[in-house]
């Protein structure tokens, strides 16, 4: 399967997605909370500095329950800047 390039916005959701669960994450450890998620401490630190920026919706649906975020939360964080401003 051939993968499409990512986008300058793909880019900058992936880092908007990394930094809000740094910041979800607080003072646990990154090897709890991947544990806790079922996924790899590696996995959790590339999203975390957005080298992966178009993780796959289990991972990120496991790491926002362990975190205590919804997945609206989660969207609407890392969606915001991509939505047009209206004009009034």
């Amino acid at each position: 399967m051939v993968r499409l390039p990512l986008t300058p916005a793909d880019v900058e959701r992936g880092q908007r997605l990394g930094a809000l669960l740094r910041r979800a994450r607080g003072e646990r450890s990154m090897l709890e909370v991947a544990l806790d998620a079922g996924v790899s401490p590696e996995t959790l630190r590339k999203i975390e500095t957005g080298r992966v920026a178009t993780p796959a919706f289990p991972t990120i649906a496991a790491i926002a329950d362990v975190l205590g975020l919804s997945l609206d939360e989660v969207w609407t964080e890392i969606s915001a800047a991509s939505r047009p401003v209206l004009a009034s």
